[in-house]
């Protein structure tokens, strides 16, 4: 035991020290109007916000879940939002975070995941992250988290431009996934079609935690996720073609720092990998015995 705790001091003090010393290239400002960004997709019973209407929380019950997305669609930017996840017995829960071309699961969709997997009382969150282009997934990361999110709130962004897709937490590169110039017909990296940002909270307790084998404990209900803080940086669409799209290295989101993983990002980037991996389909034989093409391109590059 006085290991294990001596270990986790140190995993702690290190993302501290990194994280006093990290900087993106740009800090948008947050745009918190939730009536200015978004739109309740089901369930407006389910949403509540605070008083002054700068948090915004999302009710799970055995009736149904709820949902909201952006008015706008975007191709390309920095999306950002701070997420306080359901506390307590949350087996079986998911919380949604993520950028898709369709309000729905269509079979051409692109699609940029994260999921928040509830979890036992007691039991860590496990973060999945997917990528889907032209309705094709299976590309899930998992990963561990070195805090809790159910204390309080984190921020959870998504950079994407046309060279890469980093998924961050709390301004930590933890999945980066690389666009590649040398596959004349790409069929893994979404580009093309723009995306609107949703979030959603619902039931999955049929593969969300111990693969299915936890079910949701409908008693502990209603079950509660919050949000605050969002804020964008991005190219927004506008048909047919908006003039942003053509010129977007003239936006710092796309410009060639934005490229690639800075020398900083790259020490936190491995120390995630060494430390908070918990499934990477790139490593899984018996589900591919031949490796997906993008699994060849290099995060380091």
């Amino acid at each position: 035991m006085e290991t294990r705790c001596s270990s986790m001091a140190a995993v702690l003090f290190f993302v501290a020290a990194l994280m006093a010393s990290y900087s993106i290239t740009a800090t948008p400002t947050p745009t918190p109007s939730f009536e200015e960004n978004f739109d309740i997709m089901w369930s407006e019973n389910h949403f509540t916000t605070s008083e002054d209407g700068q948090i915004w929380n999302l009710a799970l019950d055995n009736d149904t879940g709820c949902g909201f997305m952006t008015k706008h669609m975007y191709r390309f930017g920095w999306f950002s939002m701070k997420l306080k996840l359901v506390g307590g017995d949350s087996a079986g829960v998911v919380t949604a975070y993520y950028m898709c071309s369709e309000n729905g699961a269509g079979p051409e969709r692109d699609e940029i995941d994260f999921e928040f997997l509830g979890n036992r009382t007691g039991e860590p969150y496990i973060i999945q992250t997917n990528v889907f282009k032209n309705g094709t997934g299976n590309r899930e990361m998992r990963h561990s988290l070195w805090f809790d999110p159910t204390k309080d709130y984190h921020s959870y962004s998504i950079l994407w431009n046309n060279h890469q897709l980093v998924f961050f937490v709390d301004r930590v590169p933890i999945r980066v996934y690389k666009n590649s110039d040398k596959v004349p017909n790409n069929d893994f990296f979404p580009n093309q079609k723009p995306m609107y940002l949703f979030s959603s909270i619902w039931n999955a307790d049929d593969w969300a935690t111990r693969g299915g084998l936890e079910k949701t404990d409908w008693k502990k209900a209603p079950f509660v996720s919050s949000y605050k803080d969002f804020s964008v940086e991005g190219c927004r669409w506008k048909d047919p073609f908006p003039a942003c799209v053509s010129t977007t290295t003239e936006n710092w989101w796309d410009q060639y720092d934005a490229w690639h993983l800075s020398k900083t990002q790259k020490m936190d980037y491995a120390w995630v990998q060494r430390n908070l991996v918990v499934y990477d389909y790139c490593q899984d034989r018996e589900r591919f015995p031949k490796m997906p093409w993008e699994c060849s391109i290099s995060p380091w590059a």
